[in-house]
């Protein structure tokens, strides 16, 4: 029994192959003429525009995963330092610094712990306030980049 292929293949696996390719194009969405826009040429400024949107985006995603970081930070001092409120006034407490635990009074430690929550508290605040710059900036850019290009930019992440 002979095998009887569409014209453009030649065996087995040139079918497959456009048969995947058939169904690639039966999900790809193409916009129509009006969708799609006229051409817009991209001015140097234009490309400046993008290539700085490119660079918030990225010192974004890192922000933001700083802050999470920070903010991980903080929960954990927080829970060491209400675990350290159960803990005897006269007992000794093991606390880092650098690499090194050294034996502390309760007070001690506790003060620290509390100087320790307001300094990721302060850096918490600063990391916030340069995402919100951030975002505006390339909320501005957004605006900008739209209004010059329409639906043929894609700025979402």
């Amino acid at each position: 029994a002979t095998t009887k292929w569409p014209p453009q293949c030649r065996d087995e696996w040139q079918v497959i192959r456009c048969g995947i390719c058939e169904k690639l194009k039966a999900y790809s969405v193409q916009l129509s003429k009006d969708e799609e826009g006229e051409e817009t040429e991209v001015r140097r400024e234009d490309q400046d525009k993008i290539n700085r949107f490119s660079t918030l985006h990225q010192k974004e995603k890192l922000l933001q995963a700083d802050l999470k970081t920070k903010e991980k930070e903080k929960e954990d001092l927080e829970e060491v330092s209400s675990e350290l409120e159960l803990a005897d006034e006269d007992e000794k407490v093991s606390y880092k610094i650098g690499d090194s635990f050294f034996l502390l009074p309760l007070p001690e430690v506790q003060e620290l712990l509390a100087a320790s929550i307001e300094k990721i508290d302060s850096d918490v605040t600063a990391v916030e306030e340069k995402l919100s710059e951030l975002r505006e900036e390339m909320q501005q850019l957004k605006t900008a980049l739209y209004g010059r290009f329409g639906r043929s930019i894609n700025l979402e992440a």
